[in-house]
Protein backbone atom coordinates (compact mmCIF):
# COMPACT_ATOMS: atom_id res chain seq x y z
CA UNK A 1 0.00 0.00 0.00
CA UNK A 2 2.64 2.41 0.97
CA UNK A 3 4.86 1.45 -2.18
CA UNK A 4 1.91 2.48 -4.38
CA UNK A 5 1.37 5.70 -2.91
CA UNK A 6 5.18 6.71 -3.48
CA UNK A 7 4.73 8.39 -6.74
CA UNK A 8 1.49 10.65 -5.35
CA UNK A 9 3.61 11.42 -2.17
CA UNK A 10 6.78 12.59 -4.68
CA UNK A 11 4.85 14.39 -7.51
CA UNK A 12 3.08 16.31 -4.43
CA UNK A 13 6.04 17.57 -2.61
CA UNK A 14 8.20 18.37 -5.75
CA UNK A 15 5.56 20.36 -6.99
CA UNK A 16 4.00 21.82 -4.13
CA UNK A 17 7.44 22.83 -2.12
CA UNK A 18 8.32 24.79 -5.02
CA UNK A 19 5.00 26.19 -5.85
CA UNK A 20 5.66 24.76 -9.25
CA UNK A 21 7.57 27.66 -9.59
CA UNK A 22 10.84 25.94 -10.51
CA UNK A 23 9.34 22.42 -11.80
CA UNK A 24 7.51 21.02 -14.26
CA UNK A 25 4.42 19.68 -13.85
CA UNK A 26 3.53 16.67 -15.49
CA UNK A 27 1.19 17.31 -18.73
CA UNK A 28 -1.48 15.01 -17.24
CA UNK A 29 -2.12 13.49 -13.90
CA UNK A 30 -4.25 10.48 -11.91
CA UNK A 31 -7.47 11.56 -10.28
CA UNK A 32 -5.42 11.29 -6.97
CA UNK A 33 -2.55 13.48 -7.83
CA UNK A 34 -4.92 16.07 -9.27
CA UNK A 35 -6.84 16.34 -5.68
CA UNK A 36 -3.81 16.42 -4.03
CA UNK A 37 -2.70 19.47 -6.07
CA UNK A 38 -6.45 20.91 -5.94
CA UNK A 39 -6.51 21.05 -2.41
CA UNK A 40 -3.74 23.89 -2.43
CA UNK A 41 -4.32 27.65 -2.55
CA UNK A 42 -1.65 28.44 -5.45
CA UNK A 43 -3.12 26.37 -7.91
CA UNK A 44 -5.97 27.29 -10.39
CA UNK A 45 -9.07 24.77 -10.73
CA UNK A 46 -10.49 24.95 -14.14
CA UNK A 47 -13.69 23.14 -15.34
CA UNK A 48 -14.34 23.83 -19.37
CA UNK A 49 -17.32 21.60 -19.93
CA UNK A 50 -21.05 22.49 -20.46
CA UNK A 51 -23.20 24.45 -18.35
CA UNK A 52 -25.26 21.21 -18.47
CA UNK A 53 -22.25 19.25 -17.21
CA UNK A 54 -21.02 21.76 -14.43
CA UNK A 55 -24.61 21.92 -13.16
CA UNK A 56 -24.42 17.90 -12.80
CA UNK A 57 -21.94 17.95 -10.35
CA UNK A 58 -18.21 19.91 -10.22
CA UNK A 59 -15.21 19.87 -8.14
CA UNK A 60 -15.59 22.16 -5.14
CA UNK A 61 -13.45 25.71 -5.97
CA UNK A 62 -13.52 25.16 -9.44
CA UNK A 63 -13.83 27.90 -12.28
CA UNK A 64 -16.21 27.17 -15.07
CA UNK A 65 -15.33 28.49 -18.75
CA UNK A 66 -16.91 26.50 -21.31
CA UNK A 67 -14.69 24.79 -24.30
CA UNK A 68 -17.16 25.38 -26.75
CA UNK A 69 -18.06 28.93 -25.89
CA UNK A 70 -17.03 31.53 -28.18
CA UNK A 71 -15.46 33.69 -25.45
CA UNK A 72 -13.81 30.67 -24.03
CA UNK A 73 -10.45 32.43 -24.66
CA UNK A 74 -10.82 35.90 -24.26
CA UNK A 75 -12.04 34.34 -20.65
CA UNK A 76 -9.66 32.14 -20.05
CA UNK A 77 -7.13 35.21 -20.85
CA UNK A 78 -7.79 37.08 -18.09
CA UNK A 79 -6.63 34.14 -15.83
CA UNK A 80 -3.30 34.90 -13.74
CA UNK A 81 -1.05 33.30 -15.97
CA UNK A 82 1.52 32.90 -13.62
CA UNK A 83 -0.35 30.54 -11.51
CA UNK A 84 -0.33 26.67 -12.82
CA UNK A 85 -3.90 25.35 -13.91
CA UNK A 86 -5.34 21.86 -13.32
CA UNK A 87 -8.36 21.59 -15.97
CA UNK A 88 -10.35 19.07 -16.49
CA UNK A 89 -13.57 18.09 -18.76
CA UNK A 90 -15.95 14.97 -18.39
CA UNK A 91 -13.64 12.59 -19.99
CA UNK A 92 -9.81 14.19 -20.72
CA UNK A 93 -10.29 15.62 -24.65
CA UNK A 94 -11.43 19.03 -24.16
CA UNK A 95 -9.51 19.87 -21.19
CA UNK A 96 -6.42 18.18 -23.47
CA UNK A 97 -7.16 20.88 -26.17
CA UNK A 98 -7.66 23.87 -23.70
CA UNK A 99 -4.32 22.86 -22.34
CA UNK A 100 -2.56 23.15 -25.54
CA UNK A 101 -4.58 26.65 -26.12
CA UNK A 102 -3.63 27.71 -22.67
CA UNK A 103 -0.02 27.05 -23.27
CA UNK A 104 -0.07 28.72 -26.63
CA UNK A 105 -1.64 31.97 -24.65
CA UNK A 106 1.62 31.87 -22.21
CA UNK A 107 0.34 29.97 -19.45
CA UNK A 108 3.17 27.78 -17.82
CA UNK A 109 1.80 25.27 -15.92
CA UNK A 110 -1.36 23.19 -17.24
CA UNK A 111 -2.19 20.11 -16.08
CA UNK A 112 -4.68 17.69 -17.08
CA UNK A 113 -6.85 15.31 -15.36
CA UNK A 114 -6.38 11.75 -16.92
CA UNK A 115 -9.92 10.37 -17.64
CA UNK A 116 -12.17 13.98 -16.57
CA UNK A 117 -14.42 13.95 -14.33
CA UNK A 118 -15.94 9.96 -15.16
CA UNK A 119 -12.22 8.78 -13.87
CA UNK A 120 -12.57 11.21 -10.95
CA UNK A 121 -16.13 10.19 -9.76
CA UNK A 122 -14.66 6.66 -10.73
CA UNK A 123 -12.11 7.07 -8.04
CA UNK A 124 -14.56 8.35 -5.42
CA UNK A 125 -13.61 11.64 -5.30
CA UNK A 126 -15.71 14.82 -3.60
CA UNK A 127 -18.46 16.71 -6.26
CA UNK A 128 -20.22 19.54 -5.26
CA UNK A 129 -23.53 20.74 -7.11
Amino acid sequence: MLRSLLPIATLTIALLSTGCSNAQAPAEVTPQEFAALADKDNFILLDVRTPEEWNAGRMKDAVHIDWYADDFTARVSKLDKSKPVLVYCASGGRSSEAQDAMRDLGFKQVVNLDGGMKAWRAAGLPVVK
